[in-house]
């Protein structure tokens, strides 16, 4: 990177200033996404800089993950591009193992991520052709990094979302996001309502009941609960197998019947499905099936209660919709995450207003003028590594075509 130093401000109380022309594109986020980028660029031979705000590449899984948790897909479904999971590891690895996966991975490809670096501000400049991307240093320095392409890889989890709770204020217990559970240890002996019924509140909740805690899980809309295996493979392993060959509803009517044979009616102890089969939701809504690991057979058994959609908290517990009441130690909101795009990317039209791409599938990761996205496809890390693939690919033919051309002005000169 060539830098050039800014002015300081008035009486010099002003952040310190800089401006930095970065050789090859700017990545913003070094989770799984922005890695594989940086991983596939450096095989071309294209260098990079990448921007992360945390100090420490995968701060999702680092800092923001449960202590249980594993992947909730088979390890081939998961590998990043160009190196495959050790073969030691589980068919599920765990959030340590994965963990340990990305930072061999991450010094496999001699990856250095600039930390601590807040991404506030990314524009355009038509007259240059060239991002200008600021970004906040711990220390409050304020740097602009300036670059023909900007990746955006910081991810469809960016943001905690927590929903507005009439009486919120008032609960007297303890309340907290998804994102702040590490154990149910803590909860033993308390009754604990989890708000939400993805993979997160019933692993949750599953977490809970090991820990002796009394859970509740409050169900807003419907759900789809798949067995994480049937016939013998992995549930997500059959249905992209037979949609090589059938159509979606086709398959969904395939996973439906034999997760009824393997589960059982789960409307009967209040979780009903939605329309959609649980594939075409998750292209149509973004809403993945719940993989079961163990919560169901707790949710038969009477050992996690659920109940309808919380209408308000009071001092000592909350109000559903059906009318009922009931008194909690603690609440937990499992009602995930959102990007935050919009929050520092400037008049791109590229994305929405929720801060995902326009464009569909697979034609969403390659925006215009030097605009590329990774990790946003709601494919997960399959995706999130075949996003990658076409950015970098894409990223480095430009850049070849850049080197040709200054090679060829030199030896003019």
């Amino acid at each position: 990177m060539d830098a050039m130093q800014g002015e300081q401000g008035n009486g010099g109380t002003s952040p310190r200033q800089s401006s930095c022309i970065v050789k090859g594109p700017i990545i913003v986020g070094a989770g799984p996404s922005g890695l594989a980028v940086a991983a596939t660029l450096r095989r071309h031979a294209v260098p990079f800089t990448i921007l992360e705000r945390s100090d420490g590449i995968a701060d999702l899984w680092t800092n923001r993950t449960y202590g249980r948790l594993r992947l909730h897909l088979p390890k081939v479904f998961c590998e990043l591009p160009h190196v495959r999971f050790p073969p030691e590891f589980p068919t599920y690895p765990s959030k340590r193992e994965f963990l340990r996966y990305l930072h061999s991975y991450t010094a496999h490809f001699s990856i250095s991520p600039l930390f601590g670096r807040t991404v506030t501000r990314a524009r355009f400049d038509e007259a240059t052709s060239l991002w200008h991307v600021t970004a906040a240093a711990d220390g409050g320095e304020v740097t602009e990094y300036v670059s023909k392409w900007l990746v955006v890889a910081s991810g469809e989890n960016a943001e905690v979302v927590v929903p507005k709770v009439k009486g919120r204020e008032r609960f007297a217990g303890e309340v907290l996001h998804s994102s702040e559970y590490k154990s149910g240890e803590r909860f033993k002996g308390k009754r604990v309502l989890v708000v939400g019924c993805g993979n997160s509140g019933m692993e949750m909740c599953l977490d809970l009941c090991e820990h002796g805690a009394i859970p509740f899980m409050s169900v807003r809309s419907g759900v789809h609960v798949l067995p994480r295996e049937m016939l013998g493979s992995s549930t997500f392993g059959i249905a992209m197998k037979l949609l090589r060959w059938l159509p979606v509803k086709l398959v969904d009517m395939f996973l439906l019947l034999v997760a009824k044979m393997i589960l059982g009616d789960t409307e009967k102890y209040g979780l009903k499905r939605p329309k959609l089969g649980p594939l075409e939701s998750k292209e149509v809504t973004g809403k993945s099936p719940v993989l079961d690991v163990g919560a169901w057979s707790l949710i038969k058994s009477g050992n996690i209660k659920v109940v309808a959609e919380v209408e308000s908290l009071g001092c000592n517990g909350a109000r559903f919709v059906d009318g009922n009441e009931m008194a909690f130690d603690a609440v937990i909101f499992a009602t995930g995450y959102r990007s935050n795009v919009p929050s520092w990317l400037q008049n791109d039209g590229f994305f929405t207003e929720d801060g995902k791409p326009k464009a569909r599938c697979p034609s969403n990761w390659r925006g215009p003028n030097g605009l590329y996205c990774v990790g946003f496809s709601g494919r997960g890390l399959l995706g999130a590594g075949a996003d990658a693939l076409r950015a970098a690919a894409d990223i480095a033919g430009s850049w070849q075509e850049e080197e040709m051309v200054a090679a060829g002005a030199g030896v003019g000169a």
